[in-house]
């Protein structure tokens, strides 16, 4: 139970984050686009793997939406990141 809460934080985090790079007007648009790509592949009908397969299917949509959330983040400009990311912690307490 522990590494679940551990993940959701996490995954919490880099979904904070992607909605930082969808918002702030320094992110590229490269950046922006792997958000959405990430958010249309996770709520779109077909996969990689189909979902009624019932662990690799969900195992193949977290690993697609992880990569691309992923490059999202290798697309910023140096330092952008950790400057979204101070902002999102400071705007949380």
């Amino acid at each position: 139970m522990w590494k679940l809460g551990r993940l959701w934080w996490a995954m919490r985090k880099e979904l904070l984050l992607a909605w930082a790079v969808l918002r702030d007007g320094r992110s590229p648009w490269g950046a922006k686009l792997a958000v959405l790509a990430a958010a249309a592949y996770l709520i779109s009908p077909l996969d990689l793997v189909t979902d009624a397969i019932p662990v690799l299917g969900w195992l193949d949509d977290g690993i697609v939406v992880f990569l691309l959330l992923k490059l999202s983040q290798k697309l910023l400009p140096p330092g952008l990141a950790d400057a979204l990311r101070a902002r999102k912690a400071r705007y949380r307490r």
